[in-house]
């Protein structure tokens, strides 16, 4: 199975591996900093370098659901063979933004008290579903508040949690349509310093000034109980 080097350090920008397999669907290594799509979070792109010097570009990485490996997802072209090094190179300025959004909409989901019924994020935007039981969201006060939070520079952190544990605090999850995998004897929580607390296994800033400047685009009726509400960064809007 490969190692999350990016649990570890998620601004890492490049590792050495080994490729363990060459499937139909993608490259399977020992380790990576590449995060593969999941909750919420897309999937990391880059480049890998094999022994020979050949640079491929990796558009994707996925984890195949019934084995749960990550696999590199390669344009066509080329493939590293089995057993042989290659050096890989994470496409920082996308994952970077990913971290950021995703760290806001952390933020987001502790100023919307509600239970949240869905979300996605990608180097442009951001947004969360709030089960509001159909009340209006205010666009003013949430952009406020984001950029209080934001302009305090909250220090951001993660820690281990057993699923017995976190299944005695049911008040973490604040996510109503995914459960987090309780049969594990260790599941991550982000801790935003006085602003929030939940179960999380993407990546994040260290610190909440790192995020920017946020606006909220637009407030948007999903049915009768459920608002959406979508950010984008502020830099992007010039």
């Amino acid at each position: 199975m490969t190692h999350p080097l990016y649990d570890d350090d998620a601004y890492r920008t490049g590792c050495a591996a080994r490729v363990l397999a060459v499937h139909a669907g993608g490259v399977e290594l020992d380790q990576s900093v590449f995060y593969p799509l999941g909750g919420g979070q897309p999937g990391d792109s880059g480049w890998l370098t094999t022994d020979e010097g050949t640079r491929l570009r990796i558009a994707d990485t996925r984890r195949d659901k019934a084995s749960g490996t990550i696999l590199h997802l390669l344009d066509a072209g080329a493939r590293p063979a089995p057993g042989s090094t290659v050096t890989l190179e994470l496409d920082w300025a996308r994952r970077h933004r990913h971290m950021r959004m995703h760290s806001a909409l952390h933020l987001l989901s502790a100023i919307v008290r509600h239970g949240v019924t869905g979300g996605n994020l990608t180097h442009e935007s951001g947004r969360l579903d709030f089960d509001t039981a159909g009340a209006a969201l205010d666009a003013a006060h949430i952009q406020h508040e984001l950029a209080r939070l934001i302009q305090d520079d909250l220090p951001v952190s993660m820690r281990l949690i057993s699923g017995a544990a976190l299944a005695a605090q049911p008040d973490l999850i604040k996510t109503l349509s995914v459960t987090p995998p309780m049969h594990l004897p260790q599941i991550r929580l982000v801790e935003i310093a006085g602003a929030d607390l939940q179960p999380c296994g993407g990546t994040h800033v260290r610190r909440t000034s790192e995020i920017g400047a946020l606006r909220v685009s637009r407030i948007e009726s999903k049915g009768t109980r459920n608002r959406r509400v979508v950010l984008a960064f502020a830099e992007d809007a010039a």
